[in-house]
């Protein structure tokens, strides 16, 4: 999907590294048979990890599985690496990782670029369409899932050594726009500036509408107005763009407020894609894959059915001439494809949206715009649900804006912050409620399969216990502290050869070293709760290891920096996941 692995880089996570030593083995005993045969190592609850391959090359072979497994025993490379290495069961390989191995590991990924985890060595060119507000509308609760969810997979990607271009779609055309430059209009520019600079587009939109809906004569003018934008009208378009950039200006103070990559730059509205629109629908005819109906001119992509079992048009130039919102999607994808050369697009976008996207990709194939390795992946999300289990809104029935919800998260972080920890300066306790407080509205998105809904709850979210942003900042934080303590600058132990010895120092290194299975696991299948899952098991670990392990006053010296090795790198891994995921870590709380 992203490309193959770095597996020339030396890997830290010890069941991906042993992971290449089983393939070898497999190939040694199987020759030729062993092609294609799952020789993947995953984690077990018998041993450190467990490889199930032999029964498949066992039945390839011929042969029994356990005499297969025992032969692959005898060639694999394991010395250096597992404390035990047996055949169980019908023919499974089970391993323990030695702890000097593990200890090796550590070192690996304290002194790596990214700790441990594994570049791409076939880099891809990645499109992300996401956020995508309308312009003199403002951004609801329901655009906070695609924005932390996109923002979440750009830093990831990049993280790995993707190229990723971010592309916030921006609806800033079409026939609403009529009543909104006439409604600027009756307001006199000065003061329309001045509503729409403070936020207050929603107020906009609706004087708008209801002029529109009360009023032949504003009909009208609106009409006349939507006439001279499309046909390029000089002053109608300065009008427009004014009502742009004071829309842009509102949705980049929020996207600072919450913390996400996106800039002005990387707004592409549909208005970008209009002069593509008449090459769209001619490049389809030329092929021969438009076709009238009913007056419209569509496109039936193959496999695409009603209820009633017959075809299913993509309508491209709708009965009045004017082009439809598939017509865009299919000009972004030659955009993307041709303009940016990009060979992975990816969009984050509602899952009620899921059909179209299907649609849009499958007339993009028949007309050759994505030849594989190209490929478009609709990144589908669910709802942001009240106490209710309903769409979530205000008591008034209104939706949520989301400005106001994130100024209501760090007035409520600041409360438990102050009840946490009561002794911290004024300027302190104000920055630390507002990494709080984003940092636990984006995690209990992100923390959700994406694909769910999920029930919107300040208490839960703010909550330093359980699966909880504010519960794994505190660990993050913690761990500094051991070293303001200690008054041990933390690079200082980096290179440190540590010792494991006790049970909680052995889960605990396990638990940093699978940081480069965890995220590229997260990576493939599009899913950030699965990093979020691991960052809460790294921090429960830690948890259970500082409660067993002292390590201010450990029994030796070298115990002591063993331990501290143990920490820094944990805070490390804990700091960069919360990263990419788009969440700071602070050093005190």
């Amino acid at each position: 999907m992203l490309g193959d692995l770095g597996n020339n880089e030396r890997v830290a996570d010890p069941i991906s590294y042993v992971a290449q030593r089983m393939a070898v083995a497999f190939a040694k005993v199987g020759g030729s048979l062993a092609d294609g045969i799952d020789t993947a190592v995953r984690q077990s609850d018998r041993a450190d990890a467990q490889v199930n391959g032999s029964l498949a090359l066992a039945k390839a072979m011929g042969a029994t599985p356990r005499d297969i497994a025992t032969k692959i025993l005898e060639v694999a490379e394991l010395k250096d690496i597992c404390s035990s290495a047996e055949v169980a069961g019908p023919g499974f390989i089970n391993l323990t990782f030695a702890n000097d191995f593990l200890a090796r590991e550590l070192v690996v990924a304290s002194t790596s670029e990214k700790l441990g985890v594994r570049k791409v060595t076939s880099p891809r060119r990645v499109v992300i369409d996401y956020s995508a507000p309308n312009v003199a509308k403002e951004m609801h609760v329901g655009h906070l899932r695609s924005t932390v969810i996109g923002d979440a997979l750009v830093r990831m990607l990049m993280f790995v050594g993707n190229t990723v271009v971010r592309e916030n779609h921006v609806g800033d055309w079409g026939t609403p726009f009529g009543m909104l430059i006439e409604h600027l209009v009756d307001l006199g520019e000065t003061s329309a500036a001045e509503e729409l600079s403070v936020g207050d587009l929603d107020s906009f939109y609706r004087g708008a509408r209801r002029k529109f809906d009360s009023s032949e004569e504003f009909q009208i003018r609106a009409r006349t107005r939507v006439v001279a934008l499309q046909s390029g009208d000089a002053e109608t378009l300065r009008l427009w763009k004014l009502l742009v950039a004071e829309s842009t200006r509102y949705f980049q103070t929020i996207y600072e407020t919450l913390g996400v990559l996106l800039q002005d730059t990387d707004v592409m509205g549909e208005s970008a894609y209009n002069s593509l629109l008449p090459q769209v629908a001619q490049r389809l005819s030329d092929l021969g894959l438009l076709t009238n109906s009913d007056g419209a001119d569509v496109v039936f992509p193959e496999g695409f059915t009603n209820r009633e079992n017959q075809p299913l048009p993509l309508i491209i130039r709708k009965t009045d001439g004017g082009y439809n919102y598939a017509t865009s999607d299919l000009a972004c994808v030659i955009d993307r494809v041709e303009r940016l050369d990009s060979s992975l697009l990816l969009y984050v976008v509602g899952a009620p949206q899921a059909q179209h996207l299907q649609m849009v990709a499958a007339v993009a194939k028949q007309a050759g715009w994505l030849q594989s390795p190209r490929e478009m992946v609709h990144v589908a999300f669910g709802n942001v649900l009240g106490a209710d289990r309903k769409m979530l809104k205000t008591r008034s029935g209104d939706t949520i804006k989301l400005d106001a919800l994130l100024t209501e998260a760090v007035e409520r972080a600041a409360a438990a912050v102050a009840e946490k920890n009561p002794e911290l300066s004024a300027d302190t306790r104000n920055e630390i409620s507002r990494i709080v407080g984003i940092g636990a509205v984006k995690y209990a998105d992100l923390s959700t399969d994406r694909i769910k809904d999920y029930t919107f709850d300040w208490e839960r979210m703010l909550s330093f216990d359980g699966n909880t942003s504010p519960y794994l900042q505190y660990a993050h934080a913690r761990i500094c502290s051991i070293f303001r303590r200690a008054n041990v600058e933390r690079a200082s132990v980096r290179k440190f050869s540590p010792t494991i010895s006790h049970d909680a120092e052995r889960e605990l290194a396990m638990k940093v070293l699978q940081f480069d299975s965890a995220l590229w696991d997260t990576i493939e299948k599009y899913s950030p709760h699965r990093l979020c899952t691991y960052l809460y098991d790294l921090a429960s670990s830690f948890s259970s290891f500082y409660e067993q392990c002292s390590v201010l006053k450990a029994d030796t010296d070298d115990q002591r920096s063993s331990r501290l090795m143990l920490c820094d790198l944990t805070a490390r891994v804990m700091q960069a996941g919360l990263d990419v995921l788009g969440i700071e870590a602070p050093e005190q709380m």
